[in-house]
Parts: structure tokens; C-alpha cells; sequence
């Protein structure tokens, strides 16, 4: 799992200045809100926004640009959070404790005591113990690697939220025992991806619920299994795909599904990053020597699972993403992400065809993956093209966009809307000069009910993929917390989470099929009668 850690501000003011933000009955935020925190001044808005580059306009004029969007027929809604506390307590076995692991134990509400104190420090404990106890134990950690699993031990012995330390913590050296164990009611798994697929089917084999780290699965033969299995089972299933649980996407999907856009024909998604660290170079630490670990106490047979020998390599340890043998480099890493982003707004499903091409042009050490990497998805049913582009050596910022007939939208940790100089729908608008294309007309952010200073059109909006919190109702929560949540909520609710089973295979086969793409040098397809890649 890769991500930036990125703080959101809580700004405390009320639109108008002096009164409480107004819900509508299924708790969204009214149009009559909306409506009054645009026609206020600049720095008194629900959402930021900047119009035609001025910073004062007149209340009507702010109505009439409301209305010629259509934004006066919106609400958008506020995301359910709050202390439910249920009943029973959920016993949860930690299948791999590395780093992506500490973070998914964290969101369940136990970290390690060093971590307490760093959170301090930067203050941002206080965060952390406001958000809501999801009672649940974890009772049982497995890790190849005796560090991570006495760290993972202790962190779970960590208890801070009341009426979750009822079952002592339990390390297991093969996880086939831990699935055993009728004392477990649900796995996590954060394995390199070469065991996701493979330790998935056999949780949902022996009835544990599961929420599995991306990517889904490491080839076509594994998903096919995963999915056969996890339908023919009552269980809840969940991939880590966390950045969707952030409210700026639901407002996202509130635009979409009102046509703000027009007829959206091409998506671009990316990627970009230029240190060591983005590019899969971890086996040093900061003074550049080897990080800790030896065949001694990492079992390297388990690690290596079904793939080839290998004698042991603290780099592949570390730096496996490397490797085609336990992954797919950036298909896996990171596109997951934007596929997930896009097709949850969307419902794209899966591409007709893939094409993919790059190379390996920056980071020239014994890695097979590129560190340059484009492919183009094409979805011909709903006349619409996915584009990604990837590179690991440039830090610059190309954002995610959806480009409509009418307008475009810029999309991360907020929203700008660029109207488009040809539009259909804003033509009179353009004409008379109300609507303005030659810059971004508004602005969302993710502070959903509260104020943000209004920004200018000649600023850069946010399009920082790794988004990690969001605001609700004023509060910062972490979005992996709300994403194991909502699979907790599952369980206990028997209901279907957004990451479930389908959404899960629809990405699989569309990574996969870029993946092949890139290995086979060719454009593949998808078989839709016969549900294979050709």
C-alpha cells in the first residue's frame, strides 16, 4: 500500500458568519446552504471558490453562476460517523505485520507505545484517540520475520480503548494455524502481494472474514479462484482500497451523477514520484545501511511461498515491489488506486482492451519493473478512454482528471471545476460572460459543512492521491479507520462493503490485463463470453 500522509485543515466558522450549517432530513448539506455560502463574501463560503478572477461579487450574480451550474439543486452528504457500540467483540489475526500492517492496526484503534510518543509529539495523538472504538481484539499475528511480529505483538497488546482487551495475543508461525483457529473471526493481510489471492481463499475456506491489502491477486488463475470462493461463501470481504471513504469523493460522485460534467469521454489518471523510497529502494535506513533481518530469524522459505527459489536477499526482503516474481511495480502499487478512485465513481468495470508500454530509463539497479509506465484502457460501451501515466524519477503533479463535454474535474483532495470554452449546456452562460473557462469556477474541499478561505483561480488545486484523513462534521478521521469500519459494519450487519468481492475482480482483471499488456509488449483484451484475458 503507498500513500502520503497529508494533515487537512478544520477551519470552525460558520458559512454565513453566525449560523449553524443547515442538514437536510438525510443529513446532507441543504441547497438553502449552499446557496447562502455562495452568495457570501469570498472568505465566507461553504466550499472555496474563485469566479472570473475577481474576489467581489454581488449576491445575485453569485445565485445566477449557482444556478447556471446547477449547484442549487444539489446536497451533498454528510457521511455517517459516530459512536455505535456494538455488542460482541471481533478477534482479528494480523497475517504479516510490516509497515502498511501498523498503519491497518492503527485504524482498528491499537498502536505501538513508540508510536504513541511520536503521535504526541507532532501533535497528533489527540486525532487518533477521538476516533470511534470499533471493539474489536486482535488476537493473533503472524510474520515470517520475528521482529515484525514481536513489534506486532506488543502493539496489540497495546489496549487504549475500553472494552477491547479480553483475549491474550497469540503469535502463530505458520498462518495456516492461525485460519485453524476457532478463536479468530477475521484476517487482515498485508503479505507481499504474491500470498494476497492464495491466503485469501484459504481464510474464506475456513470461514474467516477478510480484508486484503491490494493488489487483489498476482494472476488470472488466482482471481478466478478468489472470486469462485469468496461468492460461494458467507463471508464479509473487503480489499484496502481506503481513499474512496473520504467525503471529497462522495461530492465527487454528487457531480457526477448530477451532470455538472456533460458526457464524459476521457479520464486521465498518474502518478508521480522521485525519491529512493517512492521508487522501492528500502533496504537502507536513513544513514544507508542495511535495515535489520537475516535467514535467521526471517523463515525465507514461507516468504518465498509458491515462487522460485531464491537464495536469501535482504533486498528482495525489503524491496520486493521490485520484482515480477511477487508483483506488479507500479500496475499494483499505485494504479490500483486510481482504478479504484475512477471506477467507484464511474462503475467502469472492466476495459475491452489494454495497452501498456515504458521502461526502466531512471533507477538503473536489478529491478525488472519499469519506473516509467503509460497504458491506455478503452471502454468502447461507454465511449470513454482511462489513461495512466506513471514515473518514479519527476515529483511533478499531473492531477486526476475527468474531462466532460461541458466541463472538467480535477480531482483529489479536492475538487476544482473547469468549465469548458465549447460547452453545450454553458453556452449562454459563456456568452454573456458569467461563466468564465480560462480557470477553475469552483472549488470543493474536503471540510464538508465548514469554511475555507476562498482561493484564486491562479493557485494550484490539491491533487494529493495518498489522502489518508478526511473531516467529518469538523472531526479528522483517518479514512483506513472509516474503510475497516464500514468492513467491520459488514460483518456484524451482513452487509455488502464498498470493496467487496466484484469490485475487487473487475480491478484484478484490469491490472492484469495492463500488466500482460506490458510483459507481452502487445494490446490485450478481454473476453467477455468466455471471462478471460486474450
Amino acid at each position: 500500500m503507498e500513500e502520503v500522509n497529508k494533515n487537512i485543515s478544520q477551519p470552525t466558522n460558520n458559512p454565513d458568519g453566525n449560523e449553524r450549517v443547515e442538514k437536510t432530513q438525510s443529513g446532507g448539506i441543504s441547497r438553502r446552504t449552499v446557496i447562502k455560502a455562495l452568495a457570501g463574501v469570498p472568505v465566507a463560503g461553504l466550499f472555496g471558490f474563485n469566479l472570473l478572477k475577481k474576489n467581489n461579487y454581488e449576491k445575485n450574480k453569485r445565485n445566477d453562476i449557482l444556478k447556471e451550474l446547477g449547484f442549487d439543486q444539489m446536497e451533498f452528504p454528510v457521511p455517517d460517523y459516530g459512536n455505535k457500540a456494538p455488542k460482541e467483540i471481533i478477534r482479528i489475526g494480523f497475517i504479516g505485520f510490516g509497515t502498511r500492517a501498523q498503519a491497518l492496526a492503527k485504524g482498528l484503534g491499537f498502536i505501538h507505545p513508540d508510536e504513541m510518543i511520536r503521535l504526541k509529539k507532532n501533535n497528533s495523538l489527540v486525532n487518533w484517540l477521538e476516533q470511534e472504538n470499533l471493539h474489536v481484539s486482535i488476537t493473533g499475528i503472524c510474520d515470517v520475520f520475528d521482529l515484525h511480529a514481536e513489534k506486532g505483538i506488543v502493539t496489540a497488546d497495546n489496549n487504549i480503548f475500553s472494552g477491547t482487551k479480553q483475549y491474550p495475543v497469540k503469535r502463530y508461525l505458520h498462518y495456516q494455524d492461525m485460519l485453524a483457529d476457532k478463536d479468530i473471526d477475521a484476517v487482515v493481510i498485508a503479505t507481499p502481494d504474491h500470498h494476497h489471492a492464495l491466503m485469501a481463499i484459504e481464510a474464506a475456506k475456513a470461514n474467516k472474514h477478510v480484508y486484503l491489502e491490494k493488489s487483489v491477486a498476482h494472476s488470472e488463475e488466482e482471481l478466478n479462484e478468489l472470486y469462485k470462493v469468496i461468492k460461494s461463501s458467507n463471508i464479509t470481504f473487503q480489499l484496502g482500497h481506503q481513499i474512496t471513504q473520504s467525503t471529497v469523493f462522495k461530492q465527487a460522485k454528487e457531480i457526477i451523477d448530477k451532470d455538472i460534467l456533460g458526457k464524459i469521454t476521457l479520464v486521465q489518471t498518474t502518478t508521480n514520484r522521485n525519491t529512493s523510497e517512492g521508487a522501492w529502494i528500502r533496504h537502507l535506513d536513513s544513514k544507508g545501511n542495511p535495515k535489520p533481518g537475516n535467514d535467521r530469524n526471517i523463515d525465507w522459505k514461507q516468504w518465498l511461498g509458491t515462487t522460485p527459489f531464491v537464495p536469501f536477499s535482504i533486498e528482495r526482503f525489503y524491496n520486493w515491489t521490485q520484482w515480477f516474481a511477487y508483483d506488479t511495480g507500479m500496475i499494483g502499487q499505485l494504479f490500483t488506486h486510481e482504478f479504484d478512485a475512477v471506477n467507484q465513481l464511474l462503475r467502469l468495470g472492466i476495459p475491452k482492451s489494454v495497452s501498456s508500454s515504458g521502461g526502466i530509463y531512471y533507477w538503473k539497479d536489478k529491478r525488472e519493473i519499469p519506473d516509467s509506465l503509460h497504458c491506455v484502457f478503452e471502454y468502447p460501451e461507454r465511449d470513454l478512454t482511462l489513461m495512466y501515466s506513471g514515473n518514479l524519477a519527476s515529483s511533478r503533479n499531473r492531477g486526476r482528471v475527468f474531462m466532460g463535454h461541458d466541463a472538467s474535474m480535477e480531482l483529489g483532495n479536492s475538487i476544482s471545476i473547469t468549465i469548458d470554452r465549447n460547452s453545450t449546456k454553458y453556452k449562454t452562460g459563456i456568452a454573456n460572460g458569467l461563466l468564465d473557462t480560462t480557470s477553475p469556477m469552483v472549488s470543493f474541499n474536503s471540510n464538508l459543512g465548514q469554511i475555507d478561505a476562498v482561493t484564486s483561480a491562479s493557485e494550484k488545486y490539491y491533487a494529493d492521491r495518498g489522502l489518508t484523513n478526511t473531516v467529518i462534521n469538523g472531526r479528522q478521521v483517518d479514512v483506513t479507520h472509516l474503510h475497516l469500519r464500514e468492513w467491520l459494519n459488514g460483518i456484524r450487519e451482513n452487509k455488502t462493503p464498498s470493496a467487496n468481492i466484484d469490485v475487487a475482480y473487475e480491478e484484478g482483471i484490469a491490472c492484469l490485463m495492463a500488466h500482460y499488456s506490458y510483459l507481452e509488449k502487445r494490446q490485450v483484451f478481454w473476453d467477455k463470453e468466455n471471462k478471460k484475458i486474450i
